[in-house]
């Protein structure tokens, strides 16, 4: 299953530097994960320090 970013988002970038597969962007408030190539490994909850990212 997929992971989204919600709005607790801090932006600092630390899951998109640990995604496995580069699925995760800076967006325009957050940031961002391709739900299209997320393999739901929950590499970017694990580093997370706000809990953002959570399973879609």
């Amino acid at each position: 299953m997929a992971y989204k970013i919600t709005d607790k988002c801090i932006q600092c970038g630390a899951c998109a530097a640990e995604c496995p597969v580069g699925c995760i962007s800076q967006g325009d408030n957050k940031y961002e994960i391709d739900q299209n190539s997320c393999i739901g490994c929950g590499t970017c909850a694990g580093v997370c320090p706000v809990e953002a990212p959570i399973e879609d």
